[in-house]
């Protein structure tokens, strides 16, 4: 009876990494951010993604015999260091806690692993990042820039922070990248706002038009060798199977075509990954809380593979 309250008592990780604070080890740390501004009109769950990928990775098995035959929990001393303690909709309280949370795990010399939360939780990551790592760029996978205007009484949203990042001078924009940009918006204008930021713009549209290889032989061309912060909102997937986001949009990425994509950023210096938008209210049986915990095993691989751990079982 001891031994199963034990058991019972032990915080859910993502795919059963330790829980803790202590990084001495670790070369990667996750860290969930349970926020959103709590401000759009009917959709608000994402401060709950966090919760509801670390309950779907038990799905995601860590070997992948044709093309990633090692664990990559075990090999990157994975630590899951829970949740930012912070208030949902209490937004410049709850970014500077992100923010200093970030800077704790960067300080340890491990790569933050990160599980939103809306897409505003990337300005405080950005922020801790860009203190660490001069010349960051942003590789953003999303169907939505986030470069909107906002208004002094709504400084900040989930469609503003890569507004802010240019504008704080974060990141370098000129050679920073959103992909996947698709459907419709609110205002006008949006792609020249972006455009005038500096950002390179390439829309779903244009990303089939030229294909993927092209495209990844673009990104490596502009980011080789620059710190790289991996952006990757999940309504970047189509809503048939990722319908639990913040802000489905028709016409994304299959899963198999996100999955091909994330890996063809092998070779890039990723000093950060961000998986965000997971709302699960919207969810239909976990398929985009699944999918995240997916995609951020895939990430996984790749930090594996930029720091040299990534030789198979037995060699």
């Amino acid at each position: 009876m001891t031994e199963l309250a034990d058991l019972t008592t032990k915080p859910q990780t993502f795919m059963g990494a330790p829980h803790g604070h202590d990084l001495s080890r670790a070369k990667a740390a996750i860290l969930g951010v349970p926020f959103d501004c709590g401000i759009h009109p009917f959709r608000i769950g994402s401060r709950q993604g966090p919760q509801a990928i670390r309950e779907q990775s038990v799905l995601v098995r860590p070997y992948n015999p044709e093309l990633a035959d090692f664990n990559p929990v075990e090999r990157l001393g994975l630590v899951d260091c829970g949740n930012v303690k912070l208030v949902p909709s209490k937004i410049e309280a709850a970014f500077a806690a992100i923010e200093q949370a970030m800077d704790r795990i960067v300080a340890s010399g491990a790569i933050p692993v990160t599980m939103g939360g809306d897409g505003s939780v990337s300005l405080p990551q950005m922020r801790a990042l860009a203190k660490r790592h001069p010349g960051l760029v942003a590789l953003h996978i999303d169907s939505h820039t986030d470069n909107y205007s906002y208004k002094p009484e709504q400084k900040y949203s989930a469609a503003t922070q890569f507004t802010h990042a240019a504008e704080e001078k974060l990141i370098d924009s000129a050679n920073s990248f959103h992909i996947g940009i698709r459907g419709s918006t609110h205002s006008s204008g949006i792609m020249a706002q972006t455009k005038a930021l500096g950002y390179r713009v390439i829309s779903m549209r244009q990303f089939w038009q030229h294909g993927m290889a092209d495209v990844l032989k673009e990104v490596h061309a502009v980011m080789k060798g620059r710190p790289v912060y991996l952006c990757w909102d999940m309504d970047v997937f189509d809503p048939s199977v990722a319908p639990g986001v913040c802000s489905p949009t028709w016409g994304g990425f299959s899963a198999r075509e996100g999955i091909e994509l994330l890996r063809g950023f092998e070779g890039l210096d990723i000093v950060a990954v961000d998986v965000n938008t997971v709302s699960p209210p919207h969810d239909v049986q976990n398929m985009a809380a699944h999918l995240a915990g997916y995609t951020m095993y895939e990430s996984l691989v790749l930090l594996c593979r930029k720091l040299g751990l990534d030789q198979p079982v037995g060699n």
